[in-house]
Parts: C-alpha cells; sequence; structure tokens
C-alpha cells in the first residue's frame, strides 16, 4: 500500500507529554546525541539531567516537555523562573529531521514563558544552543529570536608533569572551603562581587546560589580563595570534578581592585595542577567572548584552546507590553 501524504503528515505528528524524573536516561540518551552531531563527541552527563529535573522550584507537569515520534524520543524542552523578573532560562534539543517535534516543544515553552512572566513588562525568553546546531537555521529567527551574546568553551590538556604546582605572587595565600560554611558564604560574596556586571549573571542569596549551583553535592575542597595580607580576600576559584569528560572551572573571579597582580593567572594554573594531580587529562571552562575584561584572551595566553561554541537567543516575550 502506497502511503499518501496525509498519512505521512499523521506519522510525523508528535506525542507529546511532561517529562519526569525516571526520564533523566532518555532525555540524557537524546542530548548525547545531539552532542556528537554538534560538537564530535558525548559531553552530557546523567547526573546534569537529573539535576535539572529535580530543580527547585520546577514543576515538571508544566515546565517540560518531551516529543515523541513512533515511540522514539526524539525532541525536549524545559523552562526555569529561577533567574528573577522578566527572565526565563530554557533547554531545548531535538534530533535532525524532526523539525515539527522541534516547533511544538518551542511553542508550548513560549506560552508557559509567557504565562510564567505575565505582568512583569518586558521579559524574555532565553536559549542556548550550538553555534551549529541541528535545529533548521530559520526556526528561530522566524520565531521572532535573536542571537544576543556567544560563549566559548575551551579546553586545555593536563598532566603533572607538564603543570606543577604554580608559585603564588608574593604573600598571597590560598585555602579551601571545605571546612568552614563562613568561607562557603565568602565564596559566594566574591562571586557575586567578581561577576556583578557580566552578561547573565542573575544576583541571588546565599541559599539560592546553592540550589541554582547544584551545590549540595559539590566537593567544596575544589573551591578555593585567595587572600593577600593588608587587602583581604582578592579572588575565588570554584570547579567541579563531576563530569565524565573533563574537569570543569565554573568560576575565576579577582576583585576589580586587585586585577593585574597576577591573581587570576596563579588560580588558573592552581587548577591546572589540582586536576592534573587527581588523574584528570583536560580542563575546561566557558567564556563570553564579548566579555570586558580580556577574560578571552587571558585563557588563549595560558593555553586553553576553543573546543566549541554556545549562543545565546533571546526572545521578546510581551512585545507589547
Amino acid at each position: 500500500m502506497i502511503a499518501t501524504p496525509y498519512d505521512r503528515r499523521r506519522r510525523r505528528t508528535p506525542t507529546v507529554r511532561p517529562a519526569g524524573p525516571g526520564d533523566a536516561p532518555d532525555i540524557c540518551a537524546l542530548l548525547n546525541a545531539v552532542d556528537v552531531i554538534e560538537i564530535g563527541r558525548p559531553e552530557t552527563d546523567l547526573a546534569a539531567v537529573e539535576a535539572d529535573l529535580h530543580h527547585p522550584g520546577t514543576d515538571l507537569a508544566k515546565d517540560s516537555w518531551l516529543a515523541f515520534e513512533g515511540g522514539r524520543l526524539v525532541s525536549y524542552a524545559q523552562v526555569w523562573h529561577d533567574s528573577g523578573p522578566g527572565r526565563i532560562d530554557s533547554d531545548h534539543c531535538v534530533l535532525p529531521g524532526h523539525r515539527p517535534a522541534a516547533v511544538r516543544l518551542l511553542e508550548l515553552m513560549e506560552a508557559r514563558a509567557r504565562e510564567l512572566t505575565a505582568g512583569e513588562g518586558a521579559a524574555v525568553l532565553r536559549l542556548r544552543l550550538g553555534a551549529e546546531p541541528v535545529l533548521d537555521a530559520d526556526v528561530l529567527p522566524g520565531r521572532g529570536y535573536r542571537s544576543v551574546r556567544r560563549h566559548q568553551v575551551m579546553t586545555r590538556a593536563l598532566s603533572p608533569a607538564a603543570d606543577p604546582p604554580p608559585v603564588p605572587p608574593e604573600g598571597l595565600v590560598l585555602r579551601d572551603c571545605a571546612a568552614d560554611e563562613t568561607d562557603r558564604r565568602r565564596a559566594h560574596a566574591l562571586v557575586e562581587e567578581a561577576f556583578a556586571a557580566h552578561f547573565g549573571h542573575v544576583r541571588r542569596p546565599y541559599e539560592a546560589w546553592l540550589d541554582h549551583l547544584d551545590a549540595h553535592g559539590l566537593d567544596w575542597s575544589l573551591v578555593w580563595i585567595a587572600g593577600l595580607p593588608g587587602t583581604g580576600d582578592a579572588g575565588v576559584l570554584l570547579t567541579r570534578d563531576d563530569r565524565t569528560s573533563m574537569g570543569w572551572l565554573h568560576y575565576l573571579g579577582v576583585r576589580a581592585d586587585l586585577r593585574g597582580r597576577g591573581i587570576g593567572g596563579f588560580l588558573l594554573r592552581h587548577a591546572f595542577a589540582a586536576y592534573a594531580a587527581r588523574g584528570r587529562d583536560t580542563l575546561g571552562l566557558g567564556v563570553d567572548t564579548r566579555n570586558e575584561t580580556g577574560a578571552l584572551a587571558f585563557y588563549g595566553a595560558h593555553g586553553m584552546h576553543p573546543h566549541h561554541a554556545v549562543d545565546t537567543w533571546e526572545l521578546r516575550l510581551h512585545p507589547q507590553g
């Protein structure tokens, strides 16, 4: 029997339902399939997907969607409203060749984002996608999205021989945050100070910051504060060793009044040495390509190389508001 165009359209109509915690392995597999296409290897960890599905304040019944075609998961989306009034953050992925599913989940994301931001005026929905995404290039611009920022993921190979512990600037003392809650709160304060002017940074109280960071399983011995005599705490280095593919540098910040003294370079080399000693062969981080502190050149000068790029897209949710 020959299928008619109507039959083919029916088969391509996606079935959509909310995600649940038990869907984490299938979502992870989907994200990794897209990773392989976009960047050449899988880099999504199951723990990260589980953290997203258990994110505080998320109502999976209303804030997440899975699209299936022929019983196969082909697209996933989720929204979060924890960045303050006027902003919704989101995740969206789709396998190639499944445009109807991708568009349907975008429609649902956008409708939920408008619901969540009702009365908030000039609200936006933000979505981050690989710079060369599998999503058809015309889909987002056609729905009113615009690309507003690019972040570069950079990596560096590590080895104990090439990355010995660095010599600190004179007088600098480094302490980790493993034992002292006061130091953890101080690390939070330093992050807030150092990143206050950075694109996308959201100021959060300490407990909310921990939730957003998914810090309840964080190894605080891999978070360090740098202090200088007479000036107090000068910088912070927050790293994570919970990714399969590489160690990850989440925050490296130095007080604005103390930049240019070699503190940032020392903290970065310390991260290289610490992770090489742990047996890691790669350390990665993400950096805003338009960062006004020269971060992109700074990391490049320390041997970090581009791995792949991620673009932030933004949709105005209430154009008439």
